[in-house]
């Protein structure tokens, strides 16, 4: 007699009946091994998993493959009901080479026998039926994604998931289809709850009335109204019970289904790679958000509305704008709406190499080094955390400190000696200005980037993703020789030469420098810092931002601190 492990699977996602799978795969197995005496011992049978998961990741195929290492197993084969059922896609050639390495046979029906690994013909038939349940796979998606989309629009059916905030689900009637109507299934309609849906009402209310979404979640929280995750705990066990929270108000006045229509496909499942480095071990889903022109719309009112259309439609409006004039907002250190980042262009991360891009939060500049995934591939050996930050105003006090003691009355006469040394020698070696310079820098940064992204396609990396990242330097370079082509003969004279007597009379009129220049604008500060030539390499894992200074040109520098001095 011959020992066998079965292997099989089942999942939910194409509707199998797990107990009529694995008795439909069991009754295959057994009628090809039993004319040769055998006798499955042992069963490694997954249930609930996709079949796009490789072995590794399944609970039960993992732990055959496991089993194949034990010489104790208490099996000499292994027999596949149905391979389309257990292999997807390359999982055949990913995982049988195992079983050959370990010399146990793998039986399958389609071959009527143990596959030979020598035997071409085997392996072209498992990689087609791997192909084909692949290919299934997909088909089901498609067919299951094409029916909801028709159903949400055209019958406005409610298809699942957790009611909105102000609803509950009710029966509306057996299933269409007979089978489930008959095992007591039914559709379902979201109605209004009596004691949440008027919260609604004068949640949109009082937005229209010029709230906020933070000032709403107060207002509901100091008169006693439970919060939604309170309001219904069985519903809603994962979530906090405390107090509202703005993000949930937010939630409530963009759902877009408070106006008595169906909207489904808000949200997509994504797959992601779970390995980079190592593709066999598959892909990890998540939950991702579709724009608004994705969403699915039915035609018609399905459920009864809590808020009008058009109040609804007023909320959106006035969210918008609000948006809008956030941006437009006057800030200090910004001008004409747009805000001045001092050291903008400046500050690089040490990790990976690139400039740290500025953004505000909450009126305060950080410098962010953000490594996203696809990015990731072009670093695969780098301990580079998901976001790096650097405190804007942090480092600008070190800096105008430092500044300050150049210039403090115990060292002027020196800082005035070499300033002025400086002044003569970029006099007589400046051969381009600043702006040509800047421009010719950005072309060899560029044409480094196209170097590296050209790496990045032949070791593997995503065509798609690269090719963007590609012709996105590839503008960047051309902007900058236009911009260096553009410009005239005349910038190309050489700035006057400043002496000590002059730059000492600039000092005189300025004053206290330190109090100058704690308080002037970021705006301001910017020029200073490049004609400083100020550039700062920040380590994350140390928190040590490193600055180096190589001055362009005194001239440019005094001239910024003669413009502080004459703008009040």
């Amino acid at each position: 007699m011959i020992r066998f492990a079965f292997a099989g699977r089942c999942s939910t996602e194409d509707l199998q009946d797990p107990e009529a799978s694995i008795n439909r795969q069991l009754t295959r197995a057994r009628a090809l091994i039993e004319p040769a005496e055998g006798q499955i011992v042992t069963e490694y049978f997954d249930m609930g998993h996709s079949r796009s998961l490789p072995w590794q990741r399944r609970p039960r195929a993992n732990a055959l493959l496991q089993a194949l290492r034990d010489p104790n197993r208490g099996f000499d084969a292994v027999v596949i009901g149905e391979p389309q059922r257990t292999f997807y896609g390359n999982q055949f050639g990913n995982t049988f080479p195992v079983f050959v390495h370990f010399r146990i046979p793998l039986r399958v029906p389609e071959v009527g026998g143990p596959i030979d690994p020598d035997n071409e013909a085997h392996d072209l038939v498992m990689s087609i039926f791997g192909g084909m349940s692949k290919g299934e796979r997909n088909r089901i998606k498609i067919r299951v994604r094409t029916a909801m989309s028709s159903q949400a629009q055209l019958q406005g059916r409610y298809l699942g998931g957790r009611p909105p905030y102000g609803y509950w689900i009710v029966d509306t009637g057996p299933h269409p289809n007979p089978a489930k109507a008959a095992a007591g299934q039914g559709i379902h309609k979201l109605q209004p709850d009596p004691a949440a849906a008027p919260v609604v009402q004068r949640l949109f209310t009082m937005y229209v009335d010029g709230m906020s979404d933070k000032a709403i979640a107060t207002q509901l929280t100091r008169d006693g109204i439970p919060c939604p995750s309170a309001h219904d705990t069985a519903r809603t066990p994962h979530r906090k019970k405390a107090a509202r929270q703005a993000g949930a108000v937010r939630a409530i006045l963009i759902n877009p289904r408070y106006t008595g229509y169906e909207v489904w496909n808000k949200q997509r499942k994504e797959e992601r790679l779970l390995d980079i480095d190592d593709v066999t071990l598959g892909h990890r889903t998540h939950m991702t958000h579709n724009p608004t022109d994705q969403w699915v719309w039915s035609n018609e009112p399905a459920h009864d509305a809590i808020v009008t259309t058009k109040l609804f439609e007023a909320v959106q409006t006035i969210r918008r704008q609000r948006a809008r004039a956030h941006q437009r907002q006057e800030r200090p250190g910004r001008q004409g709406g747009q805000r001045a980042y001092a050291l903008r262009g400046r500050v690089r991360c040490l990790l990976c190499g690139r400039k740290m891009q500025p953004a505000a939060t909450r009126d305060r500049v950080y410098y962010r080094c953000e490594l996203k995934e696809q990015e990731a591939a072009l670093h695969p050996g780098l301990d580079h955390p998901q976001t790096v930050n650097l405190r804007e105003d942090v480092v600008c006090r070190a800096l105008d400190s430092w500044v300050a003691r150049a210039f403090a009355p115990d060292r002027l006469t020196a800082a005035l000696t070499a300033l002025s040394h400086a002044s003569t020698a970029a006099s007589t070696s400046q051969t381009q200005t600043p702006e040509q310079a800047q421009a010719r820098h950005t072309i060899k940064e560029c044409e480094r980037r196209l170097a590296r992204y050209q790496a990045a396609l032949e070791a593997g990396a995503d065509p798609a993703v690269v090719t963007q990242w590609i012709n996105e330097a590839q503008r960047d370079k051309e902007a900058a020789q236009r911009k260096l082509d553009a410009l005239p003969a005349a910038t190309r004279t050489r700035e006057p030469q400043l002496t000590v007597e002059q730059i000492g009379a600039i000092t005189e009129r300025l004053g206290n420098i330190t109090q100058r220049i704690e308080v002037v604008d970021a705006d301001k500060k910017g020029p200073l810092y490049e004609a400083l030539g100020i550039t700062i390499s920040y380590e994350h894992a140390t928190r040590t931002a490193t600055v180096r200074s190589r001055p362009s040109s005194p001239y440019r520098q005094w001239l910024w601190l003669w413009v502080v001095h004459e703008i009040p």
